[in-house]
C-alpha cells in the first residue's frame, strides 16, 4: 500500500463501519491502519494515533467528497 495517503483519523472501530461499506460499494481501494490494534485495546487509540483511513492519491478527492457528505447528512439526535 505504498503511496497511500491518510485522509481521516478515527478514535474507535465502530466509527468506521459505515465508511467501509460505502467505500466497498464504490470499489475504492483503501485500508485502515491500526484498525485491529485499536479494536483490541480501544483505550490506547490515542497512543497509536487512532485508526487512519488511507486511500490512493487518485481516489483522494472522491473519498473526501464521501466523508464531507457523511459529516453533513449524519446527525445524532
Amino acid at each position: 500500500m505504498k503511496g497511500f495517503k491518510t485522509i481521516a483519523i478515527f478514535n474507535y472501530s465502530h466509527e468506521i463501519v459505515v465508511i467501509k461499506h460505502i467505500l466497498d460499494q464504490e470499489e475504492i481501494h483503501y485500508f485502515f491502519e491500526n484498525e485491529y490494534i485499536v479494536s483490541i485495546d480501544p483505550l490506547a487509540s490515542f497512543a497509536y494515533g487512532g485508526i487512519q483511513l488511507k486511500v490512493h492519491p487518485n481516489d483522494f478527492d472522491q473519498v473526501q467528497e464521501i466523508l464531507d457528505n457523511l459529516n453533513t447528512k449524519l446527525s445524532i439526535v
